[in-house]
């Protein structure tokens, strides 16, 4: 299975910032959507991503005036990305590696969505359960 399948299931546009955004900015856009990274995109390119681990870091370092500062100078650059064929167990194995919770998904050179540690964990455990559906089911037939 790949990361497209979760992408198929998506009902929304990507949530993006640009790198000359305030942190301050980015921060609303966290509280106003309920998300805790996005993707910072300079015209179609991926060019970081700014999360709250960044913010933490950011605050910590730079007290509130870290608020003020551009994107481009706190965010995580450059992003770790993925195609859409990318399989989901390797996506998994690379966030861990990595120590990241999200990836942009890109397909030749656009950002086509952005998925989640979250993402990729609730779609094993879904297909966990199914799994053992089939087998009771199975169990119970014979």
């Amino acid at each position: 299975m790949t990361v497209s399948i979760i992408l198929e299931s998506r009902d929304h546009d990507t949530i993006t910032g640009t790198p000359g955004m305030s942190v301050s900015d980015v921060v609303k856009l966290f509280a106003a959507k309920r998300i805790g990274a996005v993707p910072i995109v300079d015209g179609t390119e991926v060019v970081g991503i700014m999360s709250e681990r960044d913010l933490v870091h950011c605050v910590a370092a730079e007290g509130s005036a870290g608020l003020e500062k551009p994107v481009s100078e706190v965010m995580t650059s450059p992003a770790i990305t993925v195609d859409p064929n990318f399989s989901i167990l390797a996506a998994l194995g690379l966030m861990t590696r990595r120590r990241i919770r999200h990836l942009p998904v890109i397909d030749n050179g656009v950002l086509v969505g952005f998925i989640s540690i979250g993402d990729l964990v609730k779609y094993r455990m879904d297909r966990i359960e199914q799994d053992a559906q089939a087998m009771r089911d199975y169990i119970q037939s014979v």
